[in-house]
């Protein structure tokens, strides 16, 4: 029960922070269009560059929170994140708590390839 417990706390956090930016970058996008590199938001329109990153986050953390097979969003969660703190390092003020996000994402990919 413990265990349980723990890896649905550990699924929900990440969970989160997937589904609150796919949800606010409706209300405020000029808050969030920002931490896109420019060659993607040059070469994309913004209505489909909105609603591809609300999909995208949808899909991981409903995906994640589920807990089923949750090797393959938890392995984009990270490279998502990554991708995050690589484009944007400069904000580093901002996504530090990014980084510990990656790592939970991480363990969940190595905890759940063994299963």
């Amino acid at each position: 029960m413990k265990e349980k417990t723990f890896h649905f706390l550990l699924r929900l956090a990440i969970a989160f922070a997937f589904l609150y930016p796919a949800v606010a970058i409706h209300i405020n996008p000029d808050s969030w269009i920002a931490y896109f590199p420019d060659f993607i938001r040059t070469s994309v329109p913004l209505t489909l560059l909105i609603y591809g990153f609300s999909a995208l986050h949808l899909i991981i953390g409903l995906w994640i929170l589920s807990g089923k097979k949750i090797f393959i969003p938890s392995v984009v969660a990270s490279i998502f994140l990554a991708g995050v703190l690589v484009f944007n390092w400069q904000g580093m003020d901002v996504l530090f708590r990014d980084i510990s996000l990656m790592f939970v994402t991480i363990a969940l990919a190595v905890e759940s390839y063994k299963k």
